[in-house]
């Protein structure tokens, strides 16, 4: 997908950019003077606090791009500077805490200081107001509930018709697992599901995906990246049909809008919106933005997690043999699996962890002083990958989540963050990734296509995604 970013990229230009971050990394006590505050990205015409975590857009993708664009660089600065250092991203200043116990730490322990507003990471006056709406309002349409879980399971099964239809021949998963990911966060916000052949939503998946291959690495450096020729210009015209798919669907519902009977997350908003015409919090643009980061926050994750899993399953038979084998032993063929199995089918459990892990006021932290403005990031990555809680933390090993066979949980296994900023579509996500995968598993086996060696590498951008590959699914 990037290969054409990167050939636009000089050899010369990617070592200054290597070098210019690689220098920024200092340990010592983060200063006590101001901070600079982030200004708005400039391919966000608008702010609004993203419904997952509540923090503002800038600060939400700054979050990610350090996540995934610079993994192997925080790992290093981890060795060199131990486990909290202060750091230059072009203007940003920020401090990066490492380690379960400073984790936890800012989290948990000192949770409420760091979600303050007008502290270090400065949420939006109204974040509050728009996160509980959101998880009041998902809850209201589903999640959590069992009406959801039969919304997965109906998903399950047209995706493994479209798999299906490909007669064990080579193919890109790509597009139709991100399509029956986006079809279950799409019925809660617009009210339907997507066919796999409509032809306008895969053109928005598309753009999805491409922004998220793009905007990792143009957003960490924008004043130099625009001046830097590549694909990446292509993220504000990308970004301005997104927006204007959504503005599409509210279009459409305003014109059999019945304020007496919401029907999805979108009624719900306009609601709101006429309660108060003059409200800074609910407001058209802000629904726009908002329903455009339910859409990329219940879609890509899941859908790149999922893509991880058939790959390693395809690298690993053995691995996927045993899971099939539980999954026969426990489901069978007759019926489709269904959340209350998890408790049952331990080894596809840990497989689904294993898959997660591997493919990642003022304060005092640790006796640093944190100051008003900072922005403080954590590096949960430094928990998946720790050679002292992990037998084997660079392999891909089931038996990290295994105690005399059965599921076993490891505190260190955080993948959606603790405390008041744990993403509020774990519930969603964890639902999604059992019943998808255990749903594949019981219907095909994954083989690399023949005469080909599947890759493990990732591709850079807002998720850590593998890079497109080809794969066969052989019904069982």
């Amino acid at each position: 997908m990037l290969h054409f970013l990167w050939d636009s990229i000089s050899l010369q230009t990617f070592l200054i950019f290597l070098f210019v971050f690689l220098k920024r990394g200092q340990k010592k006590p983060v200063p006590s003077g101001r901070v600079h505050t982030l200004s708005p990205l400039p391919i966000f015409p608008y702010c609004c606090p993203c419904p997952w975590t509540g923090l503002s857009w800038s600060q939400q993708e700054h979050s990610l791009q350090i996540k995934t664009l610079s993994i192997y660089v925080l790992s290093q600065l981890n060795k060199r500077y131990g486990d909290i250092f202060g750091m230059h991203m072009a203007s940003m200043k920020f401090v990066m805490v490492n380690g379960m116990r400073l984790v936890r730490e800012v989290l948990v322990n000192q949770g409420d200081k760091f979600m303050e507003p007008g502290d270090r990471a400065e949420p939006w006056s109204f974040s509050l107001s728009v996160r509980r709406f959101t998880l009041s309002t998902l809850r209201n349409f589903g999640l959590g509930k069992r009406s959801l879980e039969e919304r997965i399971q109906e998903e399950c099964q047209f995706l493994g018709d479209v798999f299906r239809d490909e007669q064990g021949n080579p193919f890109n998963p790509q597009l139709k697992v991100t399509n029956a990911v986006a079809n279950v966060i799409c019925s809660l916000i617009f009210g339907n599901r997507f066919e796999y052949h409509d032809e306008d939503f895969q053109r928005l998946l598309k753009l999805m995906y491409e922004m998220t291959a793009l905007q990792g690495l143009y957003n960490n450096f924008p004043s130099i990246m625009k001046y830097v020729p590549g694909a990446h210009h292509t993220i504000v015209n990308n970004w301005r049909l997104l927006k204007k798919f959504m503005q599409e669907q509210i279009n459409k519902h305003k014109e059999d809008w019945n304020p007496s009977e919401s029907r999805d997350y979108i009624d719900s908003y306009l609601l709101e919106i006429s309660k108060d015409h003059d409200s800074d919090t609910f407001r058209e643009e802000h629904l726009i933005a908002c329903t455009l980061d339910l859409v990329f926050a219940g879609t890509e994750t899941t859908s790149s997690t999922l893509r991880w899993a058939l790959l390693f399953m395809a690298i690993h038979p053995e691995i996927q043999a045993r899971v099939q084998a539980e999954i026969d032993a426990v489901i069978g063929q007759a019926r489709p699996p269904a959340l209350e199995d998890r408790n049952n089918l331990h080894y596809t459990n840990a497989v689904i962890h294993e898959v997660q892990r591997k493919g990642n006021v003022d304060a005092y932290v640790d006796g640093y002083f944190i100051p008003k403005g900072t922005v403080i990031m954590t590096n949960l990555t430094s928990l998946m990958f720790d050679k002292n809680e992990w037998k084997t933390p660079e392999h891909f090993n089931p038996e990290h989540f295994l105690k005399d066979g059965k599921f076993s949980k490891n505190e260190n296994f955080i993948p959606f963050s603790l405390g008041k900023r744990s993403c509020l579509g774990e519930l969603l996500a964890r639902s999604e990734l059992f019943l998808f995968f255990t749903s594949l598993l019981q219907k095909f086996t994954f083989q690399a296509p023949p005469d080909t060696k599947l890759s493990l590498q990732s591709m850079m951008g807002i998720t850590l995604a593998p890079k497109p590959y080809k794969i066969c699914a052989v019904p069982r």
